[in-house]
């Protein structure tokens, strides 16, 4: 990439030439992509990289952003190549065994909030279980938000659970998550308090459809839902009277057009799906469904 060979480049130029190319590659928000590589390239912070534009890029910098910028209009996410994704404002280390979290996955944080605070649990020392738990974005922010509460992270994937204690240890939770290794419900005891989950629901016709940065890049097992998305559902529904205490709580991502499938396996289960118990994501589409046992 011949933009990025230059001696001498500084941090502006070579940001505006890395904008370019990635506006050119039809990439959505090239600016921002391109100020995030660059950062990731040198180790700069944002706050020093606006401070110093005219600084002059080492060789081993310009090498790197210049392989940051091709990995990225080959599709790869930029969480993916710095290794790295905000959620609910804190730092999650990802890598090719967790699902990058989906801004919309927070509706799940804002509705076990929600509840928490509607029945006046936020000081009580809850347990929690985490389903699928992947990079532990969901039970680390929950544990963070949640300072009395400890939890369970499950997850099938033993370098998910790895990076999912690492990432607990980094924001400051380790001494009240656990993560093991399981099959859904399947090697699970005890009584929980809330249970929470994103499971894979996007349906067969649903992965066919993918684009490039999820298909290729997220692991499929953390995607595909079986025939019709609700393969894990399935699963997880008969099992949850088991592991909640009575009255716990249960609080289930879905995709589109799956609210009434999910609430339904739910109360087949036996639990009680309420009226009020549906959050919307920011699109103002179902993206939470609760019960309680």
């Amino acid at each position: 990439m011949g933009e990025f060979g230059t001696l001498g480049l500084s941090l502006g130029k070579a940001h505006a030439a890395a904008a370019r190319l990635l506006r050119e590659g039809k990439v959505e928000t090239p600016e921002l992509d391109a100020r995030l590589l660059l950062c990731h390239a040198t180790g700069l912070s944002h706050e020093t990289y606006v401070a110093g534009r005219e600084h002059t890029l080492e060789p081993d910098a310009v090498a790197r952003f210049g392989a940051y910028v091709e990995r990225r209009l080959a599709g790869e996410p930029v969480s993916r190549i710095i290794g790295l994704r905000e959620f609910y404002g804190r730092p999650f280390r990802i890598d090719a065994s967790t699902l990058d979290p989906r801004p919309d996955t927070e509706t799940l944080i804002e509705a076990a909030l929600a509840l928490v605070d509607r029945q006046s649990l936020r000081g009580m020392p809850l347990k929690l279980l985490d389903l699928g738990s992947g990079s532990g974005c969901i039970l680390i922010t929950l544990l963070a938000e949640l300072p009395a509460a400890s939890g369970v992270g499950i997850d099938l994937s033993l370098p998910a659970l790895k990076r999912a204690r690492a990432n607990a240890q980094a924001l400051g939770v380790a001494d009240r998550a656990s993560f093991s290794i399981s099959d859904w419900l399947g090697g699970v005891d005890g009584a929980f308090d809330l249970v929470v989950a994103n499971p894979p629901y996007l349906s067969a016709a649903d992965m066919a459809g993918v684009g490039t940065e999820v298909r290729d890049h997220d692991p499929r097992s953390a995607l595909d839902g079986g025939p019709d998305g609700l393969s894990a559902y399935r699963r997880i529904a008969p099992h949850l009277r088991r592991v909640l205490r009575p009255g716990g709580l249960v609080l289930l991502e879905i995709g589109p057009g799956q609210a009434d499938a999910v609430a339904r396996l739910l109360a087949g289960a036996g639990l009680t799906v309420e009226g009020q118990w549906l959050w919307q994501d920011l699109a103002g589409r179902p993206r939470v469904v609760g019960a309680r046992a």
